[in-house]
């Protein structure tokens, strides 16, 4: 169960105070403080329509929240100018979409060390295929997308989102498409990539099959959310 209260120094890597989001007249998102300390693992879960997605995209700096504050390594993402907002995700955040997002024009090499040069301003083709070599792609390190398999594509949308080291990596529906078996091993895969770079680990689904594998977990039921015991 995540904790409530920050008990030491650290600061918490998520700091979510108050969150509150409104479409309209609509509630979507309601969450009391909630944190997530340097190293963890935690879930987002819940159906279609709870508000993974809006929580996610507040978390990430693309969804400014109606009320309430969210905090990224210590800074105000939440009331950043869209700017610095760009800068703290870039510098902090590895982000593994729904829907993969590879460049189709450009290999699983080239997709990986494009996000490293649009990152960090320079591209190092040895930590591209380390990296690559870490998700089991190495014999697909020159293929485009569209001759990758669901399962590899993600694989590669992972070693992109690895490849600055990011403090934490948001992954987005990561087993939708994944049968049983396919599934359980993306998830050893996110666990033991970001324990190997050190990164914290949060993963928005409504895929109740891998609940078991986080013991930190916030459970999304529309219009509230609620935390899992």
């Amino acid at each position: 169960m995540p904790d409530r209260t920050d008990t030491g120094s650290q600061v918490p890597l998520i700091e979510a105070l108050g969150l509150c989001h409104r479409r309209g007249s609509r509630v979507v998102l309601n969450l009391d403080d909630w944190r997530l300390r340097s190293g963890e693992h935690a879930l987002v879960l819940g159906p279609s329509g709870s508000g993974k997605t809006t929580f996610i995209n507040i978390v990430t700096g693309l969804l400014t929240p109606t009320e309430g504050r969210l905090n990224i390594a210590g800074e105000p993402m939440s009331s950043l100018p869209a700017a610095a907002r760009d800068t703290l995700r870039r510098q902090n955040i590895g982000l593994v979409f729904q829907t993969l997002r590879l460049i189709p024009a450009l290999s699983v090499r080239d997709n990986i060390a494009l996000a490293q040069h649009v990152a960090t301003g320079a591209a190092d083709a040895a930590a591209v295929s380390a990296i690559i070599a870490r998700v089991g792609l190495a014999h697909r390190a020159d293929a485009k997308p569209r001759m990758l398999s669901q399962g590899e594509g993600q694989r590669a949308a992972i070693a992109r989102a690895l490849i600055t080291r990011p403090k934490l990596v948001v992954a987005d529906e990561p087993t939708s498409a994944l049968d049983d078996a396919n599934a359980e091993a993306m998830v050893d895969l996110l666990f033991e990539t970001a324990t190997a770079t050190g990164a914290t680990l949060l993963v928005a689904t409504h895929d109740g099959r891998i609940a078991h594998r986080f013991a930190n977990r916030l459970m999304l039921a529309p219009p509230a959310l609620k935390v899992a015991a």
